[in-house]
């Protein structure tokens, strides 16, 4: 045996798991995401960047005279973690500046869902929109804080696909907000008819029924579909 010679096996670095570059026009969905989010922004944030209630698109119920306040910080923080998302599943943005992806995802965490999400289960425990709305506003902020936070202490512990699932999940509730807006007048179109009929005359009754479907249909089709884009099976190799 010679001397000084070290018999310790070598050390093998661990490989890293890096994502597939892909070109692309394999994701079609991420120019349409984000102009769709940038639209979705300039037409909700304006009236709150005025500091001024008379603008709100959401009537204030009585005896909450705060509200105002609380719904322009669901929306401005609200909108931060709607950007943060957009950035969170850019690939170029992940592949290529993986120091901006961390920053943007402790942003979507800490100055977008949690202040947004805790000002949702307030001004959503007393919504004017009636109390299948209420009800469906606080499941949402909850389950959005939830899996959000999940997903962080996922990363934190280094089991990053357990957090990849959970931020999928975040990322549907984030975004589900489009959808309501989208299910609303589609809802406002089939149920106006109906006014005389099934809500004998009552407009307040009929806003109310619009407002409960969007609110409960968005975030469960948003999360149904995020979950079944999770169990997809992966597609097979061809051969070569």
């Amino acid at each position: 045996m010679t001397a000084g010679t070290d018999l310790r096996p070598p050390r093998v670095e661990p490989a890293r798991a890096t994502e597939p570059r892909r070109p692309w026009w394999r994701r079609p969905w991420v120019g349409p995401l984000g102009l769709v989010v940038v639209a979705f922004l300039a037409y909700s944030l304006p009236p709150y960047l005025a500091f001024d209630p008379a603008q709100s698109r959401v009537p204030a119920p009585e005896g909450f005279a705060a509200h105002y306040w609380f719904l322009v910080a669901h929306v401005l923080f609200g909108s931060i973690a709607m950007i943060g998302a957009l950035v969170q599943v850019w690939p170029w943005v992940r592949r290529r500046f993986p120091q901006v992806h961390r920053y943007a995802g402790r942003a979507y965490v800490f100055a977008g869902v949690l202040p947004s999400g805790l000002m949702a289960l307030t001004i959503g425990a007393d919504s004017p929109f009636g109390p299948a709305t209420r009800a469906s506003d606080v499941m949402l902020a909850v389950l959005w804080l939830g899996v959000t936070w999940a997903g962080w202490r996922a990363a934190r512990e280094r089991r990053f696909g357990d957090h990849r699932r959970w931020m999928v999940r975040s990322f549907a509730l984030t975004m589900s907000i489009i959808l309501n807006r989208l299910i609303s007048p589609i809802a406002v179109l089939v149920l106006e008819p109906q006014i005389g009929s099934t809500f004998g005359g009552s407009e307040v009754a009929f806003m109310q029924s619009v407002a409960a479907i969007a609110a409960w249909v968005s975030w469960t089709v948003a999360l149904i579909g995020a979950q079944l884009w999770l169990d997809r099976k992966p597609k097979k190799l061809s051969a070569r």
